[in-house]
């Protein structure tokens, strides 16, 4: 056993044992560390789960829904032609402290400037602290959509747009638009140590960041000042759980009240404990492997297509999710608006795949690399052991797959470098619109970005007009039929195997009270209670 997680094993159980009696603490086993404090750069559902609790957004969505709700805002105003929002700041939001820094002031304008120009300026001072890729600022778009970022007053922004943007206020309530301090940045720049404000993170949210050891704990305590009202726990504590037995195991035990990603073959067990429910809904999310089209083999549909052919998409998906998820043959999930039904799935066959491969060249099979996820997703519980029925059965038409993997952090900047041939990845919605997945995961944007969210490098002109003709779109039929149209060129260019939709499940214990589903997959804890024994 690792120190961290050993430190993880005594520290929790201790940690409750010290607690007041009168004091409520929750432990949600998570699944990993989180990649740093900073939401800018941030990718994974991990990390958002952490960020999440510390920072606010200018808006948000309801808890358990895609609706945008206010957040830091209290009421925004739109212009006609979709250009300008403007938003008004409310005046109770208080910022939490730390040993570095107490704030002077409530959370104003300036912070909401700061959040945005950090991302967009490059002569900002914090654009490269601790990472310049702002993956899901570029990804959107968001460099070139931008006109201007005004603060109109102390507690007033205007934000201007170059056109308009069907998904932007959807999209300013996604994590990478969580607002940080700049009394605090400006503090830190002074000193010499701008890093701390993504090492010692301080944000408006409900919980304040106490304690963080890598791979074992994440400890929260509740701010009492939250302009929401103070959470109805006290402490949260975040105890990293990379293995889902463990996690099922310590959830038994009451050693934590709520664990994400169960291992499909504990299903049943889990099912039956009388302490625990078994929460699920459909998931707004899909696995797939990518194929990097500007490298050979990939860069010729027809070997993109003779792969689709050549695996057994059904034959997978019953193997590793065990009724746990639906074969996916769009980029998009079922329950999304705009789905294509009538978009027809790429048929398995070996033989016909043989021919297609050979038509363009390769009679005898090629070489390649199979790259396989090191962790367990939402979208993808057992991606080793999907990456070896994959190899198996593109065996049988001549390929040689060589699995690889990295750790994971490595593994998704070197797929978002373009370093693979085949790499397997997942999203995971983050706002309930379809611009999210199509644009975001396929459009030539996020494919010329060196960090950006489209591994399979795919740049095709009359897909990428589509998609980005809809985000400028406001009415949602023409762009519902925008979407369909690129679902179909999708599937026709097939940067991508989609492999499976994964249906959201999550243990909870039975004295969990109020724990919502979010659709986004995310674990939100503000607004849960405990019942005491």
């Amino acid at each position: 056993m690792k120190k961290s997680a050993l430190f993880a094993a005594i520290c929790v159980p201790a940690f409750l044992a010290a607690a007041p009696l009168a004091a409520k603490t929750l432990v949600y086993c998570s699944e990993g560390s989180p990649e740093n404090f900073y939401p800018g750069i941030n990718t994974t559902g991990t990390s958002f789960d952490v960020n999440e609790h510390i920072y606010d957004n200018i808006v948000d969505f309801e808890r358990g829904g895609t609706q945008v709700v206010p957040g830091l805002a209290e009421k925004w105003d739109i212009s006609a032609d979709g250009t300008v929002y403007t938003f008004h700041i409310r005046k109770n939001a208080k910022f939490h402290s730390n040993k570095n820094f107490k704030p002077t002031r409530n959370l104003n304008a300036d912070d909401i400037v700061f959040m945005i120009e950090r991302q967009w300026k490059e002569d900002n001072p914090y654009f490269k602290v601790t990472s310049p890729n702002h993956s899901y600022f570029t990804d959107m778009g968001m460099p070139k959509l931008l006109k201007s970022v005004e603060k109109v007053d102390d507690y007033t922004v205007r934000i201007t747009l170059n056109q308009p943007e069907a998904p932007f206020l959807a999209n300013l309530a996604m994590q990478w638009a969580g607002v940080q301090s700049k009394e605090y940045a400006d503090a830190m720049l002074k000193a010499g140590t701008p890093e701390k404000i993504d090492q010692d993170p301080i944000g408006s949210g409900p919980f304040t960041l106490v304690n963080y050891q890598k791979d074992a704990i994440v400890r929260f305590k509740a701010f009492p000042e939250y302009w929401g009202g103070k959470a109805k726990i006290d402490d949260l504590v975040f105890a990293i759980t990379p293995d889902a037995s463990v996690r099922w195991a310590k959830l038994q035990k009451g050693e934590c009240h709520v664990m994400p990603y169960p291992n499909p073959a504990d299903l049943e067990a889990i099912k039956k404990d009388p302490n625990v429910t078994l929460m699920e809904q459909a998931g707004l999310n899909v696995g797939y492997l990518a194929y990097q089209t500007t490298k050979k083999p990939f860069d010729d549909v027809r070997v993109r297509k003779a792969f689709n052919m050549a695996m057994n998409k059904k034959a997978i998906v019953d193997a590793v999710f065990l009724g746990s998820g639906v074969p996916a043959k769009n980029p998009i999930p079922p329950s999304m608006w705009s789905y294509n039904d009538s978009v027809k799935e790429d048929e398995y066959n070996p033989e016909a795949a043989k021919k297609l491969l050979a038509e363009a060249g390769y009679p005898n099979g090629l070489e390649t690399d199979l790259w396989a996820m090191p962790v367990q997703r939402p979208y993808n519980p057992n991606a080793r052991r999907i990456a070896e029925l994959m190899q198996a059965d593109l065996a049988k038409i001549g390929v040689k797959a060589e699995i690889k993997s990295f750790e994971w952090g490595e593994y998704r900047k070197r797929a978002q470098a373009g370093e693979h041939q085949m790499a397997q990845l997942g999203w995971t919605g983050d706002n309930g619109d379809p611009d999210n997945f199509l644009h975001t995961l396929l459009g030539c944007a996020s494919a010329q970005s060196a960090s950006g969210s489209n591994i399979a490098k795919f740049c095709h002109k009359p897909f990428d007009d589509l998609v980005t003709k809809a985000k400028v779109t406001t009415n949602q039929a023409e762009r519902t039929k925008l979407y369909e149209e690129a679902q179909k060129i999708f599937k026709e260019q097939a940067p991508w195997f989609t492999v499976a939709h994964a249906v959201q499940l999550k243990p909870v214990r039975k004295e969990v009270v109020d724990f919502k589903l979010s659709p986004f997959g995310r674990h939100t804890f503000y607004g849960v209670d405990i019942n005491s024994k």
